[in-house]
Formats: C-alpha cells, sequence, structure tokens
C-alpha cells in the first residue's frame, strides 16, 4: 500500500512538472478530480454495493456482447467455434466492434447516449467545478471514442478557450470508447477492470489536465450546452435502421483499421526485434530486444504502482509498447505473455494502465479529427500533442495506482 502511496506522489509531481502555468493551478478543481477518481475506486473495487454494480455492469455488457456471437456464427459458421481451429482474432474480436458500433449508434438515434452523457457532464461539472464544455466531453468519453465524443460540443471548439481545447485532447487520450472495450473484452481482458477504468478515465483526465495546463478564464459557456445534439443537420439517419447500418459500417472501417494496424505493427515489432538481437549478437547480447529497452525504461514506474520488482520489466515493456504503438497491441501481448509471469495483482495494474488511447500513434489520429471539426485549431494538436499524450498517460497510470492502492 505504501509503494502505491508512493506512486501516487510521483505522478502528481510528474504533472506538476510538466505544467506550463504553475501559479494558475486551481487546488479545488484538482483537488476534487482527484477524490472524485478515488472515490470512483473505491467504490467500484473496494465498497460491497459498488463492486455488486460493477459486477452486474460487467454481466450486462459481456451479456450484450454474447448476442454478436450469433451474427459471427451466421457470417464465419464453424470457423467461429474456437474449440474446432483456436483463437483466431479477425473471427472473435474484430467482429464485436462491427456489433458495438451498430449498437451505439442505435442508442444515439433514440437519444439514450445523450440523456447519459448529459448526467455525467453535469455531475463532473459540478462536483470537479471544471467548465460545462470540457466537463460534458470528458462524460462522452466514457462511452465514445477520442473522435466521436468532440462532436457533442462541436458548436464550442472554435469558441472555448485553449486550455479547455487542450482538456478536450487530454480526456479523450486517458479514455476509450465502448466500442473498442468490447473489443478488449473479446480478447480477454478482465471486463470489472475496464468498465472501472473507463469511469476513472472522466475525472482522471480532468485531473491531469488541470494542472499541466490551467485554465484561469472563466466559464463563459452557454448553459444549455448540455443540450447540444449528437448530429449535424443532414447527417442524421431517417430512422434506427440506417442508424444501425451506418453504425455497422463505420465499425468495419474501424475492425479493418485495427486489424491492418496489429498486422503492420506486430510484424514491424518482430522485425526489428531481429534486428536488435542481431547487432546485441555482436556485443555479446544475442537476445536484446525492443520489448527488453522498453522493460527497462519503464519498469521504475511500474515498480512504483505496486508492481513487484522482478515483474515489473514485463510490465514495463507492456506500457512502452502501448505508448508507442497503442493500447490494442499492448494488450494482444499481455495474452502473450507465459502463464505465472506476472501476478493477478499485477495483470490488474497493467490492465488499468492500458485502458487509454494515450499513444503517439493518437496524435495524427486527433489532427485527423479535429482537422475537419475546427481546422483553425489543428496546429495546436500539433505543438501540444506530445504533452497531453503524457497527460493522459499519466491519468492512465493514476488510475493503475489507485487501483493498486485499493487492492493491495
Amino acid at each position: 500500500m505504501l509503494i502505491s502511496i508512493v506512486g501516487i506522489i510521483v505522478l502528481l509531481g510528474l504533472a506538476f512538472l510538466l505544467s506550463g502555468d504553475k501559479k494558475n493551478i486551481n487546488l479545488r478543481v484538482v483537488g476534487s478530480a482527484f477524490a472524485l477518481q478515488l472515490a470512483v475506486a473505491a467504490f467500484v473495487l473496494v465498497v460491497p454495493v459498488g463492486k455488486d454494480i460493477l459486477t452486474g455492469m460487467s454481466n450486462g455488457v459481456n451479456q450484450v456482447i454474447n448476442y454478436a456471437y450469433v451474427g459471427i456464427n451466421f457470417i464465419f459458421g464453424s470457423l467461429a467455434n474456437t474449440s474446432n481451429l483456436g483463437f483466431i482474432f479477425m473471427v472473435q474480436v474484430l467482429p464485436i466492434i462491427v456489433f458495438a458500433a451498430s449498437l451505439m449508434a442505435v442508442l444515439y438515434h433514440l437519444h439514450i447516449m445523450q440523456w447519459v452523457v448529459k448526467i455525467f457532464g453535469g455531475a463532473l461539472h459540478k462536483v470537479i467545478g471544471t467548465k460545462r464544455v470540457e466537463s460534458l466531453c470528458a462524460a462522452a468519453n466514457i462511452f465514445l471514442g477520442q473522435t466521436e465524443a468532440p462532436l457533442v460540443i462541436k458548436p464550442y471548439l472554435s469558441k472555448i478557450s485553449d486550455a479547455q481545447f487542450f482538456t478536450v485532447m487530454v480526456t479523450g487520450l486517458a479514455s476509450i470508447s465502448g466500442t473498442i472495450l468490447a473489443g478488449y473484452a473479446a480478447l480477454g481482458v478482465n471486463m470489472d477492470y475496464l468498465i472501472a477504468a473507463s469511469f476513472m478515465a472522466a475525472p482522471g483526465g480532468l485531473l491531469m489536465a488541470k494542472i499541466i495546463m490551467p485554465d484561469p478564464e472563466p466559464d463563459a459557456s452557454d448553459a444549455h450546452l448540455l443540450e447540444v445534439d449528437s448530429f449535424d443537420e443532414g447527417e442524421k439517419p431517417a430512422n434506427v435502421i440506417e442508424a444501425a447500418a451506418n453504425g455497422a459500417a463505420d465499425g468495419l472501417k474501424l475492425a479493418a483499421n485495427i486489424g491492418a494496424m496489429l498486422l503492420a505493427f506486430v510484424a514491424l515489432i518482430a522485425m526489428l526485434n531481429g534486428m536488435l538481437g542481431g547487432i546485441g549478437g555482436w556485443f555479446g547480447y544475442g537476445d536484446l530486444t525492443f520489448n527488453m529497452i522498453l522493460g527497462k525504461i519503464f519498469a521504475p514506474l511500474m515498480y512504483v504502482l505496486g508492481i513487484p520488482w522482478a515483474e515489473a520489466d514485463v510490465a514495463g515493456n507492456l506500457i512502452g509498447t502501448k505508448l508507442i504503438l497503442n493500447e490494442f497491441v499492448a494488450y494482444v501481448e499481455l495474452f502473450k505473455i507465459p502463464e505465472g509471469t506476472l501476478s493477478p495483482h499485477s495483470i490488474m495494474v497493467v490492465t488499468f494502465a492500458l485502458c487509454g488511447f494515450a499513444n503517439l500513434s493518437s496524435i495524427a489520429i486527433l489532427m485527423g479529427g479535429f482537422g475537419v471539426l475546427v481546422p483553425e485549431r489543428r496546429h495546436l494538436i500539433a505543438k501540444w500533442g506530445l504533452k497531453a499524450v503524457a497527460a493522459g498517460s499519466l491519468s492512465n497510470l493514476m488510475s493503475a495506482a489507485l487501483a493498486s492502492l485499493m487492492m493491495g
């Protein structure tokens, strides 16, 4: 428990060192954000009723995901049966994303998601004291991706302050989308941890953003912001059927992109490891790999999060993989690790730490998404991209540290 407290202090210290405006850090906002992130962790991981609620939500999500296998079995037949050919990523995981995207589109068309986001956004605004726009976007990021969530506040993206825009970037990078969460679950990632991390990411992202780039300006946003629709005129589906079809099409694009990315990145890592091993062999280090280097770099950080030193290298490699490549590759690598290498506690900490979009490739994704929504601010993404990734990563690591503290 003590080492996890040290880890929390280290993470807050790193955020403070990255801050470009230390004198304007709002201690009330920062303290409230940290308290809320801590409270969420305690409620869902320690308090019996909270654990029951988390388990119920996890079972509910898993049940919904199981419905996707009806469609998967229909399309792929015996290929979908893992007892026949084993686990096939393209069959068992990627189609889940198509189904989840279609379901989310239907929920938005029926205004169910808008209602949920409105409640969570209003709660963040009241409890933490952050501005309405950034609070709403942080809430939307619990359920949506880093490029979809800003659509909820699209009318305000050109009007908010630079610091608020940075917060919007960070809350997107600190979170994952409901669609991608389903993909992780299909890999075998613990659903309880994923859901807990998703809810902790909202106050966590606000916490790190407000330390690194405080916003001293008053909230001038419209009080009716929470009524903003998520569809532009002309883009809104005519009915539920069109919404489901559009969502499925978007999900297919996302699944294809993830599949192509994993194929390329896993192969590139293998090639890089081969090259490093060849070069290392000249000096007596024939087993040198990219993973080993990343593990050594991030091992101390993982140690202060509560992971035993003997396992810190392996955990550090996964964090480095997530930062350099992305979290999906890191989760795939997690399940390649031989059983017994990491303790259940370490796997829990790593699961929380990996649960977010904060990686270098996400900078390009943000530039593409915001370049369309608010092109006049695209230069800010290039300027603050690395700092936003650092803030998002610190948020994920803070969730991991708090989970380690609660479960230690």
